[in-house]
């Protein structure tokens, strides 16, 4: 089986991209199921219930977030009424939402999507060590696909992970730093993983942001309020081909697509 999974969706560009995108990208590939991460669909930080609509419309299959997902606060009662739109599932008890979701390709197999988000230079949330040992065995053999987004900033707690990790799910995929990898792999255990898929929006930006501000806040240090950027429009995802059978990874591949619909 096939599976798409997107990278961090940024503002209305990123939307935009990833409608047309998408449509190439199911005529291409024909992928099973189709996850992307929706956690700076709303003008680079945070999701709506309209954007995260307009990206279920788009084709995707499941979103999952990380730290901005609580950015827009009408977000809250949307996450309670829709399951496949996931928050990491190691914030702390009591919180909105699910942080996994089971869903069925058109062949029946069964495929469990698991947010989760790092430690290190992010928010204090719980062990996502221990929480995906915990949601393991609370899925207790019902999807032997197992395709986890771990959100985290530092290269070396993904990569720890991922190795904590091989063998007991499909793939860990990073996100989160906007920046695509060159590391995909598929580790000794059938585990496939890349440190960050990378950022579908605009790439004339400092990581999605318009530049101009972002460096006028480093050259001055006043808070100025950041806005997206909207030049050199790309798509970043990995395809992943998976055994249903054993719900181990066969390959990772890595696509970008420009806004012209060329190669990245």
């Amino acid at each position: 089986m096939k599976i798409l999974f997107v990278g961090d969706v940024f503002g209305t560009e990123g939307r935009r991209i990833l409608r047309r995108g998408l449509r190439r990208l199911r005529r291409e590939h024909a992928p099973d199921l189709v996850i992307v991460n929706g956690e700076n669909a709303a003008a680079g930080a945070g999701l709506t219930p309209e954007t995260a609509e307009e990206i279920l419309h788009a084709g995707a299959d499941a979103i999952t977030t990380g730290n901005h997902v609580w950015d827009k606060k009408e977000i809250v009662p949307f996450l309670e009424r829709h399951d496949r739109v996931l928050r990491p599932a190691n914030y702390p008890d009591p919180a909105p939402g699910g942080g996994v979701c089971l869903v069925r390709t058109a062949d029946g197999t069964s495929v469990a999507v698991i947010n989760l988000m790092g430690r290190v230079f992010l928010n204090d949330v719980d062990d996502p060590f221990r929480a995906l040992d915990a949601i393991l065995a609370e899925l207790d053999g019902r999807a032997r696909v197992v395709v986890v987004d771990f959100h985290a900033e530092a290269t070396s707690e993904k990569g720890a992970f991922a190795c904590y990790a091989d063998g007991r799910v499909t793939a860990v995929l990073g996100t989160h730093t906007h920046v695509p990898t060159a590391d995909e792999r598929v580790l000794p255990g059938g585990t496939a993983f890349i440190t960050d898929v990378g950022m579908t929006g605009p790439w004339d930006s400092v990581i999605g942001m318009d530049k101009r501000v972002v460096l006028e806040r480093f050259l001055t240090q006043r808070p100025l309020r950041l806005t997206p950027a909207s030049g050199d429009v790309r798509l970043c995802a990995v395809l992943l081909e998976a055994d249903p059978d054993s719900g181990r990874a066969l390959a990772i591949r890595r696509i970008a697509l420009t806004d012209d619909g060329a190669p990245g």
